[in-house]
């Protein structure tokens, strides 16, 4: 079975993919956010015959849901309105954790490869969903 993974932004949304046997998370690319965004998740989830969408959880340190996170429950229940199961994972320092993939200081602002940051925090949250569902 194929997951999509997601970091949802305001302006970039990283897509990742699964294998098929859900082992590893590779990443894909970005979409611009907006309103073109769902139609092209939903081509991804097409072209690459996944079965299941999992959307970084996004919260502030306190645990608690941030501004965006109100988007990303609206965008996952656009994606789930299309008979697409969605789940949430945490996605706690997964940008900081790709930046420091592509930029030695681990400043995203420095790293002019935005596309390469957002697909890959987008495999870093998969591959954690992923790895919790082995374990």
């Amino acid at each position: 079975m194929k997951y999509l993974g997601i970091d949802y932004g305001t302006k970039r949304i990283g897509v990742a993919v699964s294998d098929e046997t859900a082992t590893l998370a590779f990443p894909l690319g970005t979409i611009d956010a907006g309103p073109k965004a769902l139609g092209e998740v939903l081509d991804l989830v097409r072209e690459n015959e996944v079965k299941m969408v999992v959307i970084g959880e996004s919260r502030d340190f306190d645990g608690k849901p941030n501004k965006v996170m109100k988007e990303i429950e609206k965008f996952a229940e656009l994606i789930q309105a299309n008979n697409i199961p969605v789940v949430f994972e945490d996605e706690s320092m997964s940008s900081m954790t790709a930046a420091r993939q592509f930029a030695p200081t681990g400043d995203r602002k420095k790293n002019r490869e935005h596309t390469n940051l957002d697909a890959s925090a987008a495999a870093i949250i998969l591959q954690q969903y992923l790895d919790r569902m082995r374990s």
